[in-house]
């Protein structure tokens, strides 16, 4: 099909494409290829809808409670002070760019699934170097007049708290907000809001 201007539409271009790169494989691996792909893909579509990661796309904290290790973590900041006023993404999300803050959600949401899926999650959960700089700045965001009028410390970057030279906030808010002993099995009972399970009633059922 050709435009107003006599040029061959994008859709044409793309459908003569896939029809050449077909030409070129053995009539023979053309149906194991599509059946492959299709079973890639209904597997990564499954694995989606299991994970949950459309709830990724929301400010919701339950989302973190997809993965029940993050229980104890959600207890201690549903508790905390800074409920109230800050969700889980407010501090340990970048701020101020949706696509800076959707891939550092993409990349931290991968590596925590590889760990988590590999039961390789240590006791005592802390955050990474990357992590750890995002709570900072988040920490100095919200806390602006407090660093700069009051208190007066000044804008510390984390590179300096790596390097001995400044105190990061936690170095004194040592329990805020999830507290010292947060870890695995401080909190076994945690009363959090896990999510349904992703398996239809009639699966169930089969399965019983």
């Amino acid at each position: 099909m050709r435009d107003t201007n006599g040029d061959r539409q994008p859709g044409y271009r793309i459908s003569s494409f896939f029809r050449r790169l077909l030409d070129l494989l053995p009539n023979k691996l053309v149906l194991p290829l599509f059946l492959a792909g299709g079973v890639i893909a209904g597997l990564g579509a499954y694995n989606l809808y299991v994970a949950r990661a459309f709830s990724y796309l929301e400010d919701d904290p339950r989302a973190c409670v997809n993965c029940h290790v993050m229980a104890s973590y959600y207890q201690s900041w549903s508790r905390s002070s800074h409920a109230a006023q800050a969700t889980c993404n407010e501090c340990h999300v970048p701020q101020g760019s949706f696509p800076a803050s959707l891939l550092f959600k993409a990349v931290d949401g991968v590596y925590h699934a590889a760990v988590f899926s590999a039961r390789a999650e240590p006791q005592v959960i802390r955050p990474r170097d990357a992590s750890s700089e995002v709570i900072l700045e988040n920490c100095i965001r919200c806390h602006t007049q407090l660093n700069t009028e009051f208190v007066k410390t000044g804008m510390v970057k984390y590179a300096d708290v790596k390097n001995g030279r400044q105190k990061a906030c936690w170095d004194c808010h040592r329990d805020l907000p999830h507290t010292r002993i947060s870890n695995l099995a401080s909190a076994p009972d945690a009363v959090v809001p896990f999510p349904a399970s992703p398996v239809p009633s009639w699966l169930k059922a089969i399965m019983e």
